[in-house]
């Protein structure tokens, strides 16, 4: 029997059983009627007829004005439409006023576009302008809500009629519409035209008023950045969020003017920062503190509280000003957009990686990596096609590098990021509030996806070593620690975590020794209860710890993070493993640099003996034993064996890896300072040199990595007395130094340091104590006070100063002994 099934009765008008033409518009279009001098209008159903003298309807199809004989002189000047009343405590925005003023003082100006995101107070400022042009006298002010084109086309019409325009005839908008537009073009009333909120540039394009020539001016607002915008002498100026002073200024106004200044407190200045100064945010903000009489800081709490939720911290009973939505919508409002905007599909899940990461900005180049391509593939809307049982899966089309930049791009068009190349590393942006309303509106099973996303595009994106680029491992290290605030415990997924890591291991080294610390004890804390104590994480985190330590002079408390980790591997891995040697190797290495020789001997030899019996594997921590041992032997006085213990690595490095190999040449580099030890000061430079030419040929003569080895070189001609060449390169290094990194970066500092030194061994002692003097002062401020290389260039400073009274006081008896007597 073959089913009937039941079909959906259509609504009908002309007895054909599919709705009429006019009936379909009708029940669509938005009609506004106006009935003057007693008559009454009506539209839709009684086909758009109006009664009366000087009675108009008007609708998106025809609009009909029946004058009433004669047209009644027009009452100058004249405002049309609505302009929004301002903030309770408007700010003037005095810097970018003057921004708008230089730019609005262009001769070829067509229309001055205010641009930017949601909340940032555009219309408040299109209003001022209007308020300001009314109360000048301006012939005529016309405030148009332009969302859309439609819309202007009937404000221009309604305005055609009411300034009696040449030529009005009262039945077709568009053609009143373009008889106001000739009007403006060759009135010589003052005029000033706000269009605000533009949405549709290309249906704008032939809705623009007029520009040069003509007697009035237009302002435009809009949330896109689209290059239709600016065409025909048009400019747009960026409106931002507040700055901070205005921020302030709002808050303090607006509690003042109710009454309620005793809610500021300490915590004002924290506040708006949080809110990320957003005008629309702030007035939310304020009408709760308010309402609610709750004090700056007790608000911030609340704020900071990821549990709740932007509509309960800023609901929509705190619109007071006027701003017609809450605030998540508001600053959202375009997304449904940009996600059908060519590439199409992208706009959501790429917004949804960017909401998790810093909000001050992340690189460009994680968007080229892999693991972002996969996300977008996979969450790109409709990728996976609907299909019939049997038919074959068919696979996403793989989103391109292309197309993911594309898709930031139109974020960036419609106001929910900052997308821009100069601004690198930092080129891609969003508000934080945007970011938070993304976050409280995403469905709950896609976060831990975003955070892995996220995780492993920052990780591809992070170069090898953050010498090369070190204002890249800040802000990815910003990223990171956004990611973690974001998102929380799912960051400790094990597809995430070899973020965290990187994040520290990108912190080894003498100029983040203090950072370091507070990271690598954050992480272990964390660590410990998300994974577990002795998870291999939470030992590296412990071996990177007790590094900075080091660095730090703070040696005895590296000492007990080694003991940790050595117990744990020698529990369950056993003296015949590599890790566990390696693990001695570090608590040694610890203990001499305590001063602690007598209770490293010991375990150095068990060390030695476990190298001795594991000889012939390769393997790396096996090496990385060997080195230590180089290195303890070197501190306990014996440089000889160092040197052995040096030459067994670098073989075995050459043997397993290369002789260019990275590690390889670390090690190498390593060798030559045993053979200075060891008073080999030529052996020392031959190597050295070896290592130089290494990183020249492969990295270039100013890559950071070549100039360390050209330092370190340089501190070796000083050995064998070959001053002037060491002067020399000393020099070119500082210069190359603060090229690169600027005068008070730990690099500079260094090398600076060096070639004060090499000063004072010159002879040179006056010229030495002052520049050490200046170093010094500035390694207290970025290193720290107890830092080992502060520690270092005080005690330098100090011999330098004894050095140079000598020699002042050696000169004085020189003089007294060759004075002639009375």
């Amino acid at each position: 029997m073959t089913p009937r099934w039941p079909r959906r009765r259509r609504r009908t008008t002309d007895g054909t059983g599919v709705p009429s033409s006019e009936e379909h518009f009708l029940s669509a279009a938005s009609v506004r009627v106006r009935a003057g001098g007693g008559g009454t209008g009506a539209g839709r159903d009684v086909s758009n007829n109006a009664f009366g003298p000087g009675s108009q309807v008007f609708d998106q199809r025809q609009y009909h004005l029946h004058p009433s004989g004669e047209s009644s002189p027009v009452q100058w000047p004249l405002q049309i439409g609505r302009i929004p009343a301002l903030a309770s405590a408007f700010q003037p925005r005095a810097a970018l006023r003057e921004r708008i003023g230089a730019t609005a003082s262009s001769e070829s100006l067509a229309a001055l576009v205010l641009s930017g995101g949601g909340g940032v107070g555009k219309s408040q400022l299109a209003s001022a302008y209007a308020m300001e042009a009314a109360r000048d006298g301006t012939d005529l002010v016309l405030w148009v809500p332009a969302s859309d084109v439609h819309q202007v086309i009937a404000a221009y019409a309604h305005a055609a009629a009411l300034v009696v325009a040449p030529g009005t005839a009262g039945s077709h908008p568009e053609e009143d519409a373009r008889v106001f537009l000739s009007w403006l073009a060759t009135t010589s009333r003052s005029w000033l035209v706000v269009l605000d909120d533009v949405t549709d540039p290309a249906g704008m394009e032939e809705w623009w008023p007029p520009g040069q020539g003509s007697s009035g001016r237009t302002l435009a607002t809009t949330r896109l950045y689209d290059a239709r915008l600016t065409g025909a002498a048009r400019r747009r100026i960026d409106v931002d969020v507040y700055t901070a002073q205005e921020a302030h200024d709002y808050l303090r106004g607006r509690l003042d003017g109710d009454g309620c200044g005793h809610l500021l407190d300490g915590a004002v200045d924290d506040l708006t920062r949080d809110l990320g100064c957003l005008p629309l945010a702030l007035g939310h903000a304020a009408a709760y503190l308010i309402n609610q009489g709750t004090p700056c800081a007790v608000y911030l709490d609340r704020f900071r509280d990821s549990g709740r939720r932007l509509d309960q911290l800023l609901p929509p009973e705190g619109d007071t000003e006027g701003y017609g939505r809450r605030v998540a919508a508001g600053l959202l409002l375009s997304l449904d957009a940009a996600q059908r905007s060519e590439p199409q599909g992208l706009a959501v899940p790429a917004l949804d990686l960017v909401s998790v990461l810093d909000p001050a900005g992340h690189p460009h180049a994680l968007w080229d990596t892999e693991e972002a391509l996969v996300y977008l593939t996979h969450f790109r809307e409709g990728a996976y096609r609907k299909r019939r049982w049997w038919q074959r899966a068919e696979s996403p089309v793989p989103v391109t590098s292309e197309e993911a930049h594309a898709a930031l791009r139109t974020l960036h068009r419609y106001g929910l990021i900052t997308s821009d190349l100069r601004n690198e590393p930092r080129a891609v942006r969003c508000h934080a509030l945007t970011q938070r309303a993304v976050r409280e509106t995403r469905a709950e099973e896609y976060e831990i996806v975003v955070t892995i996303a996220a995780a492993r595009g920052l990780l591809a994106a992070w170069s090898e070593s953050d010498d090369v680029s070190p204002e890249l491992g800040v802000v990815l290290r910003a990223n990171t620690g956004a990611l973690v605030d974001h998102t929380g415990a799912r960051v400790w997924h094990p597809l995430s975590l070899p973020l965290l890591d990187r994040a520290g291991q990108s912190l080894i080294g003498f100029q983040h020794a203090a950072e370091s610390i507070a990271y690598n004890e954050w992480l272990i804390v964390r660590n410990e209860r998300h994974l577990d104590a002795d998870h291999e994480s939470t030992r590296d985190a412990r071996d990177r710890l007790a590094f900075s330590y080091r660095e730090m002079n703070r040696h005895q408390e590296a000492i007990p993070l080694m003991e940790r980790n050595l117990a744990y591997t020698e529990r369950e891995l056993g003296w015949d493993c590599p890790e566990t040697l390696k693990a001695a190797g570090l608590l040694a290495l610890s203990l001499r640099m305590g001063g602690l020789h007598e209770d490293a001997d010991p375990l150095e030899e068990r060390v030695l003996a476990g190298i001795q019996h594991l000889s012939g594997t390769s393997d790396p921590h096996l090496r990385f034993a060997r080195s230590l041992m180089a290195d303890c032997r070197a501190l306990a006085g014996l440089p000889e064996e160092s040197v052995a213990l040096g030459e067994e690595v670098v073989a075995e490095y050459e043997r397993d890896l290369g002789r260019d190999d990275h590690s390889t040449v670390v090690t190498r580099a390593s060798l030559a300072g045993y053979y200075e030890r060891a008073d080999r000061p030529e052996d020392a430079i031959t190597t050295q040199k070896q290592v130089v030419d290494f990183h020249q040929r492969t990295s270039g003569p100013e890559h950071p990595a070549t100039v360390s080895a050209r330092a370190d070189l340089a501190d070796l001609f000083w050995g064998v007395g070959r001053t002037d060449e060491a002067l020399l390169l000393q020099e070119e290094i500082l210069a190359i130094r603060e090229g690169a990194f600027g005068a008070e970066h730990p690099f500079t500092l260094e090398a600076r340091f060096a070639y004060a030194e090499s000063l004072g061994q010159s002879g040179r002692v006056d010229e030495a104590v002052v520049m050490l003097a200046d170093v010094l002062d500035a390694q207290e401020r970025v290193l720290g006070p107890e830092h080992m290389r502060t520690s270092n260039t005080r005690l330098t400073a100090h011999n330098l100063r004894l050095k140079a009274a000598d020699l002042l006081g050696q000169s004085v008896n020189d003089e007294m002994t060759a004075a002639p007597d009375d």
